[in-house]
């Protein structure tokens, strides 16, 4: 373990994250702040973002095994974080060689009335290299979209609500569009119209393997729901789609993707194949 290796300590942990937040797998992050000073409770490792969403993640890092001292400073410097800048949506996380049964099961019972991810850190010396791995063995508890539950009816809209108030007749269009590429693999498919999203509905049950919010100036955001993966990222990325980053939090994860009407009529292929994939694996 680190913890007992005289060069390789949390500082050079910390600084390894610092230069690149993604390696915790947790998406495309940037680093906002390091060592951040919290009001009477010490200092918060990093403080990283979702470069585009308002996703934050306070990050503790412990070498060795967890104990309750590290488990509770996490906590905290999560819940000072969202009291004092509310506008963001705030995720804990502790990050440590070893979680260890015991506080496996405390941090399962704060896990759903806290955002807290868990992620176990190992060492590998490769030479005289010395590679981090990180595997996350606790996640963040799903939480529904709105019209999977049976609040489904506190938030209906239809149409005309995205086409005068959300988007356009011309990007509620293009989800049309999206929907037709659908139909190639999957007939029954429909448009669900939600406050905050349009979704999909199969054989009159809702199946969001996608979503879309159409804009009003000419594109339409759309949200893929797959698994990290090296060959979708290679995909969207060789294919120059405007990829707005990976929320893993989001359902199980999900792509978000720019889209105008040229992309959907030039990349109809490769559409229908992420979509097909994404049909698959929710089904």
């Amino acid at each position: 373990m680190l913890k007992a290796h005289p060069a390789f300590g949390e500082k050079w942990v910390q600084a390894r994250i610092a230069d690149d937040p993604s390696i915790l797998g947790l998406g495309d992050l940037i680093l906002r702040d390091q060592e951040r000073r919290q009001p009477r409770a010490g200092r918060l490792d990093l403080l990283l973002q979702d470069r585009d969403s308002s996703r934050r993640y306070e990050v503790e890092l412990q070498l060795g095994a967890t104990d309750e001292n590290h488990i509770i400073r996490t906590i905290e410097y999560w819940d000072i974080e969202r009291r004092r800048y509310p506008q963001y949506e705030h995720c804990a996380v502790i990050v440590a060689e070893d979680i260890t049964s015991r506080f496996w099961n405390v941090l399962a019972l704060f896990n759903g009335t806290v955002p807290l991810i868990a992620i176990k850190m190992q060492a590998v010396k490769v030479g005289t290299d010395i590679l981090l791995l990180f595997t996350t063995v606790l996640n963040e508890l799903k939480r529904g979209l709105i019209d999977e539950d049976e609040d489904a009816a506190a938030a209906p809209a239809d149409r005309a609500y995205w086409e005068n108030e959300q988007g356009s007749r011309e990007t509620v269009a293009m989800a049309d569009d999206i929907l037709k590429i659908c139909h190639q693999f999957q007939p029954d498919l429909q448009l669900k119209y939600n406050k905050f999203y349009i979704g999909i509905a199969e054989n009159d049950r809702v199946n969001n393997f996608i979503y879309m919010k159409p804009r009003k100036k000419g594109s339409l955001i759309l949200g893929i729901r797959l698994p990290l993966s090296t060959d979708v990222e290679t995909l969207i990325k060789d294919n120059d789609l405007d990829a707005m980053g990976y929320d893993p939090g989001d359902c199980g994860g999900t792509y978000r993707i720019r889209l105008t009407k040229g992309d959907i009529e030039t990349k109809e292929e490769l559409l229908r194949v992420l979509l097909d994939w994404a049909h698959d694996n929710r089904s």
